[in-house]
């Protein structure tokens, strides 16, 4: 599955990764480059980091639905032994 990313990111991503070039190898990178770079990571770091974020998010979700035996039960035909 392709990352796909607004418009909006895509154009802080490259100005981030271009002031990244700069500032830690003194080296300005022009938006072709940038876009090749991050292109580069989104096809091959991307899906890493999306499936740990679902894997995650499945873990909360597991946590979240086994509390629901607990926090959600009642005992059945409890009427007679309530005093």
């Amino acid at each position: 599955m392709a990352i796909k990313l607004n418009q909006e990111t895509e154009e802080r991503l490259l100005s981030s990764l271009q002031r990244y070039c700069m500032k830690n190898f003194d080296e300005e990178m022009g938006v072709l480059k940038a876009r090749l770079l991050l292109d580069f990571c989104l096809r091959e770091i991307g899906p890493s980091i999306y499936n740990k974020a679902v894997q995650d998010a499945q873990a909360v979700m597991q946590e979240k639905i086994a509390e629901v035996d607990t926090n959600c039960y009642e005992t059945e035909f409890g009427y007679w032994t309530k005093k």
